[in-house]
């Protein structure tokens, strides 16, 4: 019996490993997303000043080690098989729950997630404890650490509001100070700014970094002959004083002498300091409870005492992590912030939740946010009745947002949020997490930067009337998705707990096995899905100023559309002759995607039309008409996908073998005229389209014959409604698909002609091109 110990003291450490993988895919999101979104420095120089901070916080975490050990439940009530079932049921539970939001693309708090996975797996324990003695429900508080537990708790739910509060206000006055032309203020205001925000941003750097070291206990005669801690705590004002002054005058100096930007510098020392709190202040969450199993393991072994009968009191003293640990940990941080896709993917939905202006939206709104955001406007209604106008005036004139000329820079490239409020966001960061730290908190870094990205939008007015509801229900997601973490963590933790408890090694192997399962499932999964999109022919806007550029962007696009309709119409026809329903379903999905990009499209309008040289007005013409006839070949061919899905979900009977007959040979027919087309496009060899258009009335031939057949086939032979309306469904569909093919075509023609022989072409998108 004493071997299983030793085989779950094994497995837990694999599980830390996984864990710090799936950990920091999840909250690099923490760190990245102020810099990145900025584009204020280069993405490799973001990803190096990173992962030195990761470093360095990894190693001076040692002392936020002891809330995984004692901070949630008090350990001298547990036996030593007892805690080491705990710390299994923790580790299986925040393994398994990390990769499935990292799976979704969610930020979600690996802080909180812990404190409920020992909190839930206590609970059950305890519980199991009392109804083996007999005790009553009541007694289950003396298992449970309620006073840290509820501090930490309360001091995670209050950090959603406080971060986000501050945010929006240090964001507002920074913005009323410094407007969207901050780089031509005078060279003092910058300098002032910097020194504040790098007063904030290094003093949090040494509250976290020195107070996990060793000698952050030491008393030195320099200061007084006080601990370097008790000095930092005790001198809050004197040193942020000193700190100001100092960092001003040295940026004004690296701004007048070195002509250094000063907000790069900001971010870039920001950054470091954010990735450096994100390790010593979460390591906790990924090694804690191996670590602290591994010291109860050594304590046990040297006591000699049976197992159910060893206290688990030695818990509560204060034991140094084995540095050695901590810099493993550390590199494979690093590792994983280099190599994850998945901490990619997360830090996306961040960061165009906070784009200033348009993106493309990941949430839809919801009741909520609607209500929300209506209140906020009549709120702001009367706030403009009660303020007088030229008060009003200069406020809104330092929050005018620059002309920003597209041909300067492709939209894609433009950055989600200036320089500004990506200082502002590291700063007020820095800030609150090292508050949290001087009181021994573990706080959620993800709940602090996540709520402070969100304030900072908000006060910036990132979220306009065209993009609000849709921001404010992301938000709502993601803090719903927070809440479900901890329900889910301490409802699974304590499951699992119990089935541990009962089942002993079996049931740990078994548990062991899925969790393995379930995440190279998920990985499996979330790599193929990432080889889809990178080998997707996905379309792409127009960003092009004149006329020749967008017939010839415009060629790119019409090209992959061509090539996905042929793909989607043969799925639909060979799903139905196979009565293929997992076939059909991915075919579905595929035209109401493709249908989305091309309004995706067509939702860019506005920037592309701003976009585009006097000279070239007409373009918008030509644009506009085909993106309309691209958006009316993507509509038919989602519904002839969704029809040929819910004729076959709904298990009608199969069509007839004249009918597949017929509209395989439709199939071909089109997939011969499309991949021409293709070539054409791909080679952009124009001139080439007379040959393709010719043969319209050959397909439409075709297609009207087919209903005259079936026109026939229904007055004599056919039985089945059901049959009949799907294939009528499918030829009409066809035919309207054709159509606009066709109109797209000889609309190209036209535009081409016309750039060939410099026929000017109308600007009003209404009329037909000349």
């Amino acid at each position: 019996m004493d071997n299983i110990y030793l085989l779950m003291i094994i497995a837990l450490a694999a599980l830390a490993i996984a864990d710090l993988v799936v950990g920091v895919s999840n909250d690099a999101v923490n760190f990245l997303n102020s810099a990145i979104g900025s584009k204020a420095i280069s993405f490799r120089t973001i990803m190096i000043v990173a992962s030195l901070g990761i470093a360095f916080g990894a190693i001076f975490s040692s002392g936020m080690m002891e809330v995984a050990r004692k901070g949630i439940f008090n350990p001298g009530e547990f036996y030593f098989d007892e805690i080491m079932f705990i710390f299994m049921a923790v580790m299986i539970t925040d393994i398994l729950l990390l990769d499935f939001f990292n799976t979704l693309g969610m930020p979600t708090s690996t802080t909180v997630s812990i404190v409920f996975e020992l909190l839930g797996a206590a609970v059950a324990m305890s519980l199991i404890k009392i109804a083996a003695d007999n005790g009553s429900f009541g007694d289950v508080v003396n298992y449970i650490n309620t006073t840290k537990a509820t501090e930490i708790i309360l001091g995670i739910l209050l950090s959603v509001v406080v971060a986000f509060s501050i945010g929006a206000l240090v964001q507002w006055v920074s913005r009323l100070l410094l407007s969207y032309d901050f780089q031509r203020k005078a060279k003092w205001v910058g300098a002032v700014f910097g020194g504040i925000a790098l007063s904030a941003i290094t003093y949090f750097i040494f509250m976290k970094g020195i107070k996990g070291t060793p000698f952050a206990g030491e008393t030195y005669e320099l200061i007084g002959g006080m601990k370097i801690s008790e000095f930092l705590e005790a001198k809050v004002v004197s040193i942020i004083g000193v700190s100001i002054v100092f960092w001003s005058l040295l940026s004004y100096l690296l701004v007048v002498v070195f002509r250094v930007d000063i907000y790069k510098v900001i971010i870039g020392v920001g950054t470091f300091a954010l990735a450096l709190a994100f390790a010593g202040n979460d390591l906790v969450n990924f090694i804690g409870v191996p670590i602290a199993a591994y010291q109860s393991y050594e304590a046990w072994t040297a006591s000699g005492i049976p197992a159910s009968e060893f206290s688990m009191s030695v818990l509560t003293e204060k034991v140094p992590t084995p540095t050695i640990l901590l810099f493993i940990s550390g590199l494979i941080m690093v590792a994983t912030l280099w190599l994850s896709k998945k901490a990619r993917y997360v830090a996306d939905t961040e960061i165009n939740l906070a784009r200033e202006g348009e993106a493309k939206e990941r949430f839809e709104p919801n009741i909520l946010s609607r209500n929300l955001v209506r209140f906020t406007i009549m709120a702001n209604e009367y706030t403009r009745t009660v303020l007088p106008d030229s008060l009003l005036n200069k406020v809104n004139k330092r929050f005018e947002k620059p002309v920003i000329k597209l041909n300067q820079g492709k939209v894609h490239e433009l950055p989600a949020f200036d320089m500004v409020r990506a200082a502002v966001n590291l700063m007020v960061a820095g800030i609150l997490i090292s508050i949290a730290t001087s009181y021994k908190l573990p706080l959620s870094t993800t709940y602090v930067t996540f709520m402070v990205a969100m304030g900072t939008s908000l006060a910036d007015k990132a979220w306009g009337s065209e993009s609000a509801v849709y921001r404010v229900a992301g938000v709502l997601n993601v803090i719903g998705g927070w809440f479900m973490t901890a329900l889910i963590a301490f409802i699974a933790s304590g499951t699992i707990l119990t089935v541990i408890s009962f089942g002993k090694g079996a049931a740990i192997g078994i548990l062991l096995f899925v969790a393995i399962l379930l995440i190279g499932r998920n990985y499996i999964s979330h790599r193929k899905k990432s080889q889809e999109l990178k080998a997707e022919d996905g379309l792409r806007r127009t960003e092009s100023s004149h006329l020749k550029g967008v017939i010839a962007e415009s060629a790119h696009n019409i090209s992959k559309v061509v090539k996905r309709s042929n793909k989607i119409f043969t799925n639909s026809i060979n799903g139905l002759s196979k009565m293929d329903l997992d076939l059909l379903n991915k075919n579905k999905k595929q035209g109401a995607k493709l249908s989305a990009e091309i309004d995706d499209l067509r939702d860019s309008i506005f920037y592309f039309i701003k976009n585009l040289d006097e000279t070239s007005l007409g373009a918008s013409n030509f644009y506009i008409n085909i993106l309309g006839d691209l958006q009316d070949m993507a509509q038919s061919l989602e519904y002839i996908g969704k029809v040929s899905h819910n004729h076959v979900n709904n298990n009608h009977k199969k069509l007839k073998y004249n009918q597949i007959k017929e509209l395989k040979e439709i199939d071909l027919l089109l997939e011969e005229i499309l991949n021409k087309t293709r070539e054409v496009f791909d080679t952009e060899a124009f001139d080439k389209l007379d040959e393709i258009i010719d043969r319209k009335q050959e397909l439409f031939g075709l297609l009207s014959q087919k209903i005259e057949k079936q026109v026939a086939r229904t007055r004599t032979e056919e039985s089945s409604p059901k049959n009949t309306t799907l294939y009528f469904s499918l030829l009409l569909e066809t035919k309207d698909f054709v159509t606009a093919t066709m109109n797209l075509l000889e609309q190209y023609r036209e535009a081409h002609e016309g750039t060939i022989n410099q026929i000017p072409i109308s600007n009003n998108p209404l009329s037909p091109l000349t």
